[in-house]
């Protein structure tokens, strides 16, 4: 049961029962909001627009005096035992002040205030609920979420600017961040790990602007993404062998496409016994093993000095003793430095990047590494590339808002001046079923990896038959 509704079983149980006058005014507050929200939902007319200004005026009225009621509460008082008598303070401000016994509608407004005290703003009952998965604030006027897939607008609003910043504020202060004109942009996390950005006028025209990212409470694994239909039994029996034979593998994609899910499920398959050293910018990878490092970039201070780049973590790690080095994403010059650990004996690392097919995340990484500034040529750069990663995952979401995994591609090696791939797993699309959802299947391409040798020199047995499609298989 959430905060809000232990608060409202507990006023329940308290106020059981209220004098007639008193019940009076409750009822009618219901009679009269059941009636005139309906009305205002129609067309508007001048006097419903009124109407409704004054509604707006009196609910923004009432939570102002509730709120300066707060402000001197806590004065003596902890927030939790404030929170406990907000709408006690509510029905007494009601039953003093009688402009506001009309069509204020007060658990709205005390749920508004125990949002702002104990959680993020108006936006807390879209973080609380588990089928959003994104919740996107344009401004304070404009609130939209992702659920199952889809953008869809709400309803939700905050008064102001001012307000959103607010709650950036609260977001970014636990974590040693700061927004402001001078740092008008900002990545964060929230406690749950859920990932966030923000940015600010002026760079934002629309006010402030925040996307949040959430993550399961209880992270996925790797049954979940096959009962999502992500990939298919003998996909995920392939890739726990790869990360068990230390093979290094890359997950590309676009933006939303899950990435970072996958490589936590991947993450996951790391044996107990191994160190882990985790580098992100902001920390969101969530693994069960007990012996994880988890590093984190840090952005210049207000002199613009004192800034650690995912480079730099990954310089450091190498003097960590790690056994696996996860990357949370690869977008820059720490490209070569990633390339080089894998080529150096830290095999079985895993890291993520967008990009729209296997051979363009090749050719992306080409480019990342030219950003070192180390004037190498293409072909030394490819011969790095061919050399230290085995396998490369592409995830991609598809029209209807589902992710799969559309590619499980092999890095075979060199032949000339180009990287040689092969795919060994392929989504085979073959359009839409009658609700508008893709229709399609996770296949086998029919071809043996190269490093199967090296799958079976790590003790690992993958059956033969998982890489043949099964009309070959019958025949």
């Amino acid at each position: 049961m959430s905060l809000l509704s232990k608060l409202q079983t507990k006023n329940d149980h308290k106020h059981p029962q209220v004098s007639d006058q008193e019940g009076n005014h409750e009822q009618t507050n219901q009679d009269n909001i059941q009636t005139v929200i309906p009305e205002l939902k129609k067309v508007e007319t001048p006097k419903k627009k009124s109407i409704r200004k004054q509604l707006d005026q009196k609910h923004k009225d009432l939570k102002d005096l509730l709120h300066k009621q707060i402000l001197q509460e806590m004065k003596d008082k902890d927030v939790e035992s404030i929170v406990l008598k907000i709408d006690e303070m509510a029905i007494q401000i009601i039953e003093e002040n009688e402009s506001f016994r009309g069509n204020i509608d007060r658990k709205a407004v005390v749920e508004e205030l125990i949002n702002d005290l104990t959680g993020f703003g108006p936006i807390n009952p879209l973080l609380l609920d588990e089928e959003i998965s994104e919740v996107m604030v344009n401004g304070p006027n404009q609130v939209y979420c992702e659920r199952n897939g889809k953008l869809i607008l709400t309803d939700i609003v905050f008064r102001d600017n001012e307000h959103v910043l607010n709650v950036i504020e609260k977001i970014v202060a636990p974590i040693g961040r700061r927004i402001d004109e001078s740092s008008p942009m900002v990545d964060a996390r929230l406690p749950d790990g859920s990932r966030v950005n923000a940015i600010i006028p002026p760079l934002a025209l629309n006010g402030p602007t925040v996307t949040i990212r959430k993550f399961s409470k209880d992270p996925f694994g790797i049954e979940d993404l096959v009962n999502f239909g992500t990939l298919t039994a003998e996909m995920a029996t392939f890739l726990d062998s790869c990360v068990k034979a230390r093979l290094n593998i890359f997950v590309s994609g676009g933006t939303g496409s899950g990435k970072t899910t996958t490589l936590n499920v991947l993450s996951n398959f790391i044996p107990d016994d191994e160190r882990i050293v985790t580098i992100e910018d902001a920390a969101e990878i969530q693994l069960g093993q007990d012996h994880v490092v988890s590093l984190e970039s840090r952005p210049p201070n207000i002199e613009g000095n004192g800034a650690i780049t995912i480079r730099d973590l990954v310089r450091n790690s190498l003097r960590m003793r790690p056994d696996r080095i996860v990357i949370g994403e690869v977008r820059g010059a720490e490209a070569l430095d990633m390339l080089q650990a894998m080529n150096t004996g830290h095999d079985g690392s895993l890291a993520t990047g967008h990009s729209n097919s296997p051979r363009d995340m090749i050719a992306r990484l080409e480019t990342m590494v030219l950003l070192a500034g180390v004037e190498l040529p293409v072909k030394a750069i490819r011969e790095q590339i061919s050399g230290a990663i085995d396998v490369i995952i592409q995830q991609s979401r598809l029209k209807d808002g589902s992710r799969k995994i559309v590619k499980i591609t092999e890095v075979q090696g060199m032949e000339g001046d180009i990287i040689v791939l092969q795919d060994i797993f392929t989504y085979e699309q073959m359009g839409l079923d009658e609700n508008r959802k893709v229709s399609g299947k996770l296949v086998p391409t029919g071809v043996r990896p190269k490093f199967y040798e090296r799958l079976e020199a790590s003790g690992i047995t993958i059956p033969t038959s998982v890489f043949i499609r099964e009309e070959e298989w019958s025949k």
